[in-house]
């Protein structure tokens, strides 16, 4: 295993990258090589199998991107390109496959294919089957797919798998939490045993470990960073505070108006809170979208879209909804809920101080959220077991965090989440959020800044407090939503059997 805590300053062309692939990531201001793609490049480009470990935004798809668009179009391969797929790029979501997608073909953009430009194809559920299967009858030469969507259409003949030359497995933890791992398997005996494989993980769980020494043959194993640094994440500074359920989008509202505030993501644990969550910043006037389970493809990937853009400065979403937005401008990062585990607040995180820059997440953590904390806190040895009991009135709150004393909690006029209808013609969606949620209860605690303990300003708490539990959901009380008496039954009117009666009842 290879180390490495620095980026040097290297450029794609001093690592023998071809012309036309670095002309077009020139053009996209991308000139030199992350860490993990100056170790990834000679190794890739060489035809060696090879496992990448490095946390989100670190450069991981042009680590297998670049060499995999050199090694199809160098000759490596005596096989000329035909459209029939060469390359292979698995990922665990619709939002990561259209990322993937969008980075290699603007990679690819110069590159030919026998006289022909070179064909760069999406595959990905919750969108109809016919274009897809159009797209492969045209010619593919690079696939980048979720598992789901790519078995379909390989056990329905559409899709050749046997032809391949490299097969990138990208984000392979979150597949294994996704549930993926048998199609994954099932994806693997359908391409031939002489490719050359790449697998790029954050983390390398167990199941992980055994499926590389399965199907790949003697892979390098390179890790951009020590585990420490990707634990803590040492470009993002972190503040822990113990809210009340109550006073939270309140606080998150004084957190959206900090000086130097950019792009920002509001993590939740359920469906229904982050679509609760979005309404509410919206009725304040901030410039929100959601992403979660509840809506259709077409619904995320305009929220998505509009984030991108800049429509929208705010992003609400869950866990699952959340895996694979690769966006290197988010400056904050706030925990509405904490997550359900250490791994989980790890990839939170990690969506800000990327690529060399810096962030903020903030954690809010409420009273019955305290032991999951204490179990998070320890395991990624922050040394903060207490946050401090904070409001939104609170003034260590606005001092820490750069927030004018004057802000309020609303920004201007009342606007409508962006998002689409709920649901996009029936469309299923294949993942689901995890509803469960897990109570504790423990005294005062303190924060913490950048992973050291502080002692923090601890104040006066409320009576008779948190959040309920219904269905699995983590929701508000009732004088929170606005819903604090029962609806009224409706009178039931006796329709007249006759025309004699109907004359009686009108008299």
């Amino acid at each position: 295993m290879t180390p490495l805590t620095t980026h040097p300053q290297i450029s794609f062309a001093q690592l023998g990258v071809r012309d036309e692939i670095v002309r077009a990531l020139a053009e996209k201001g991308i000139e030199h090589a992350f860490a993990i793609q100056e170790l990834t490049l000679p190794m890739a480009m060489a035809g060696d199998d090879l496992i990448g470990q490095a946390r989100t935004g670190m450069g991981k798809t042009f680590a297998f991107g670049v060499p995999l668009l050199h090694r199809i179009t160098t000759g490596a391969d005596t096989r000329p390109l035909n459209g029939t797929p060469r390359a292979l790029v698995v990922v665990p979501t619709r939002e990561l496959c259209l990322q993937v997608f969008d980075d290699l073909k603007d990679a690819s953009k110069y590159l030919q294919a026998d006289g022909r430009k070179l064909s760069v194809v999406s595959i990905y559920g919750g969108r109809p089957y016919e274009p897809q299967i159009e797209a492969l009858q045209k010619g593919a030469d690079v696939i980048v797919g979720t598992p789901g969507r790519l078995l379909d259409l390989a056990q329905q003949g559409h899709l050749q798998l046997g032809g391949l030359s490299v097969l990138v497995l990208d984000e392979a933890d979150e597949m294994l939490d996704l549930g993926f791992l048998p199609d994954i398997e099932r994806i693997l005996k359908l391409t031939p045993d002489n490719r050359q494989s790449m697998l790029f993980s954050a983390t390398m769980p167990g199941p992980i470990i055994t499926l590389a020494r399965t199907f790949m043959n003697q892979p390098t194993h390179i890790r951009a960073e020590s585990p420490q640094s990707s634990a803590t994440h040492d470009t993002t500074e972190q503040f822990v505070y113990r809210a009340h359920a109550l006073d939270k989008v309140e606080m998150v509202a004084r957190i959206l108006q900090a000086e130097g505030r950019g792009a920002t993501m509001v993590f939740t644990r359920t469906k229904r809170t982050a679509q609760k969550v979005a309404d509410e910043l919206a009725e304040r006037g901030f410039k929100v979208g959601a992403v979660h389970g509840d809506l259709g493809q077409i619904a995320r990937e305009k929220a998505l879209k509009a984030f991108r853009t800049g429509d929208v400065d705010v992003l609400v979403a869950t866990d699952v909804a959340a895996r694979g937005i690769d966006i290197d401008d988010i400056t904050h990062v706030i925990n509405y809920q904490i997550p359900e585990d250490e791994q989980a607040y790890v990839h939170r995180i990690g969506r800000t101080g990327r690529a060399g820059k810096t962030g903020i997440a903030i954690t809010l953590v409420d009273w019955d959220e305290l032991d999951r904390w204490s179990m998070i806190d320890k395991a990624l040895k922050l040394e903060c077991p207490d946050p401090a009991e904070t409001y939104s009135s609170s003034p260590h709150l606005y001092a820490e965090l750069g927030i004018p004393t004057d802000a309020t909690g609303t920004v201007g006029a009342a606007r409508k989440p962006k998002q689409a209808a709920k649901s996009d013609g029936g469309t299923r969606i294949s993942s689901a959020d995890s509803n469960r949620e897990r109570s504790g209860r423990t005294r005062s605690r303190r924060r913490t800044r950048g992973g050291e303990g502080a002692t923090g300003h601890v104040e006066k708490s409320a009576e008779n407090v948190g959040e309920t539990q219904a269905d699995g959901e983590a929701t508000e009380p009732a004088a929170a939503s606005g819903d604090a008496s029962p609806a009224r039954k409706r009178r039931r009117r006796r329709r007249p059997r006759n025309t004699a009666e109907a004359g009686a009842t009108a008299g």
